[in-house]
């Protein structure tokens, strides 16, 4: 569980960073993934997704967008 993933959907327009997000989370039942994105809409999305997963969200604002963090 050492190890991060990471979530590049910086540039995607929604869906996508979700259904990014739901397919790194697919075969996990713990650990931590970082999603890159640049909109508020796909930040709120994200961590909505997330959290209705069980997941703990903290969202961290980075150059030009936000860093989502999940973990489990």
């Amino acid at each position: 569980m050492s190890d991060t993933i990471t979530v590049n959907a910086s540039g995607l327009s929604c869906p996508q960073p979700v259904m990014l997000t739901k397919k790194a989370l697919a075969n996990l039942t713990s650990g931590r993934v970082e999603v890159l994105v640049d909109t508020a809409t796909s930040r709120n999305n994200v961590s909505r997704f997330a959290a209705n997963k069980g997941w703990n969200v903290e969202t961290e604002e980075r150059d030009g967008g936000y860093t989502v963090i999940l973990e489990k």
